[in-house]
């Protein structure tokens, strides 16, 4: 059995890291979040010591270490603020452990390399949760293209609408220097998704780009794709609007709806399953996904021009 950490534990997505700990029959020994609204730990792991300081859970982790104690750490997961994945991942690995980190790995493609040095020093190893990889449905359409002849480009439809209330903006999600914008924070995973079905990556265009909703252009070595993502209602489609939906979430490959809207709840406990059986993603397989969502953040868009998303018009952008 495993012993665990999680940073983070407050956060949205920190339950499905416990009930991935859980179902792979590891157990979470200790947990930190600044915030106290952890409640949730009681479902899976009650008897986890908790911290809201980060350096009393730094002296817990360290006197477990030196001490060689039953519950000395094996792995940290960590589930904190994007732009603090970075650290928190250093100080996983310099604190004996492998780490296992929630999407996006880090901002910019160049943290990689500082990881991947420390990964050298200590000896540990970063595993990521890039969960799109391990979906059924996707990983039968990879193979569908790889079949397929070697010059062929697929025509690519990415829509990801995902309604946020107000509190988006005021949270560090809103905070581009924190989150790394829209693209990052609510797309990485679905730019690693295209990138693992159609090959490497050749152009990178963005049509458009705000606090709430981004759009552009992504050229594959077989996939000519065009992506809207949002965090804004206005944007579903008024039919699902009108049966009281405030997501939608659609990829068309040659005009074909892709179904994969089933098949989510496990994908953290498949993840896990692989990273602890040696199979898991490393640090340089997050490299084409960290570097598309880089470029997006720093372009300069081209407003309605090219080949751009349909759901990108004059009514979405407000002009």
């Amino acid at each position: 059995m495993k012993n665990f950490a999680l940073i983070g534990a407050a956060g949205y997505i920190a339950p499905r890291h416990m009930q991935a700990i859980k179902d792979t029959g590891h157990q979470l020994v200790a947990a930190y979040d600044p915030n106290d609204s952890v409640g949730i730990i009681d479902s899976h792991f009650p008897e986890a010591d908790f911290f809201t300081e980060f350096e009393r859970f730094d002296r817990h982790v360290d006197k477990l270490r030196r001490h060689n104690h039953s519950h000395r750490l094996d792995y940290i997961s960590i589930c904190s603020p994007n732009y603090l994945h970075d650290s928190h991942m250093r100080f996983a690995l310099r604190s004996g452990t492998d780490a296992i980190c929630e999407k996006p790995l880090v901002l910019n493609p160049w943290n990689i390399d500082g990881l991947k040095e420390i990964e050298r020093d200590s000896g540990h190893k970063v595993s990521t949760i890039l969960q799109l990889r391990v979906h059924p449905a996707i990983i039968a359409l990879r193979e569908q293209v790889q079949r397929g002849k070697h010059d062929k480009k697929y025509e690519v439809d990415l829509t990801y609408i995902t309604s946020r209330g107000h509190w988006y903006l005021q949270s560090w999600k809103g905070d581009a220097k924190k989150s790394g914008g829209i693209a990052t924070n609510i797309g990485v995973h679905f730019f690693d998704m295209l990138h693992f079905i159609f090959g490497e990556l050749q152009d990178n265009v963005v049509h458009y780009s705000s606090e709430t909703k981004a759009a552009g252009y992504l050229e594959y070595e077989h996939a000519r794709a065009r992506w809207f993502l949002s965090v804004d209602v206005e944007d579903v489609p008024d039919e699902q609007r009108a049966a009281g939906q405030r997501t939608y979430r659609s990829i068309t490959v040659d005009g074909k709806e892709i179904e994969f809207s089933g098949g989510f709840t496990d994908l953290h406990t498949r993840s896990y399953q692989e990273i602890l059986a040696g199979r898991g993603y490393g640090l340089e397989a997050n490299r084409t996904a960290i570097t598309t969502v880089a470029t997006i953040r720093n372009a300069q868009p081209l407003g309605l021009q090219g080949d751009y998303h349909p759901f990108l018009n004059r009514d979405s952008i407000g002009v």
